[in-house]
């Protein structure tokens, strides 16, 4: 099995430990795994605002450069939703509908590919609070969703549960949207932060030490609103703790 590593560009810019777990976490399970160099954004921030002739460049790019792997993996529910629901700025070839169909995010591609139930490196004794982004469950259904009324599951808390030590609390309204989304967050400023601090105050509630995710960008909103108001709360990907670092 062949893997290329899709690494989003905030996460290269950003959280490059993020990328470098996802790495050696998937080596870990005896993967081959290659980083395409020259790699650049998926193109999601163009398709968000309906501007398909610059996602066009970013889109055919992405294809070019993940096109000899079997699987493509990303540590980011929101970019792994863009090329598999949202990549139709070009032409739909059957190359181009495999990369997508073949595009898996990390929990859904240790759980439902690797088939993974087992971590024993990983040690995290801290109680958490797990955060599925709304492209992760809304997008990749890496969840249940509250408004289906559908039965309970949790792709991300089967792989956590298995990590030594981790107490993981449910909070209140654990898959309501914190309010990062991309350019929203920017037009809709008060209305985004407002749910940010909702979030925060969730998880304050019930005592959470860390807050993990398969999505940073959540975080890194999350993490802003956490910080302004001096709150003793830490984000991590859900990758460094299964990996066990680095953090």
């Amino acid at each position: 099995m062949k893997v290329g590593l899709f690494v989003p560009c905030y996460i290269d810019a950003i959280y490059p430990k993020v990328a470098i777990a996802t790495l050696e976490l998937l080596e870990k399970f005896g993967v081959e795994v290659e980083v395409p160099l020259e790699q650049t954004c998926c193109g999601q921030p163009m398709s968000n605002e309906g501007d398909q002739k610059h996602a066009a460049g970013a889109e055919a790019l992405f294809c070019k450069n993940f096109s000899k792997y079997d699987y493509i993996v990303g540590p980011a529910g929101s970019c792994v939703k863009q090329v598999r629901c949202h990549m139709d700025a070009i032409p739909q070839t059957e190359e181009v509908i495999r990369i997508r169909k073949n595009t898996f995010e990390l929990v859904e591609f240790l759980t439902d590919i690797l088939k993974v139930k087992d971590f024993p490196w990983a040690e995290f004794r801290h109680k958490i609070a797990i955060h599925n982004s709304c492209s992760s469950i809304r997008g990749l259904h890496l969840q249940s969703m509250s408004e289906w009324m559908e039965p309970r599951f949790n792709k991300t808390e089967e792989l956590l549960e298995q990590v030594k030590g981790i107490q993981i609390e449910h909070i209140d309204r654990p898959d309501e949207c914190c309010g990062f989304g991309g350019t929203f967050c920017v037009t809709d400023e008060p209305v985004s932060a407002k749910m940010g601090q909702d979030k925060v105050a969730d998880y304050m509630k019930h005592e959470i030490e860390y807050v993990v995710s398969p999505d940073m960008s959540c975080l890194m909103h999350q993490q802003g609103v956490a910080q302004k108001e001096k709150r003793n709360l830490q984000f991590v990907h859900v990758a460094q703790v299964l990996n066990n670092g680095p953090f």
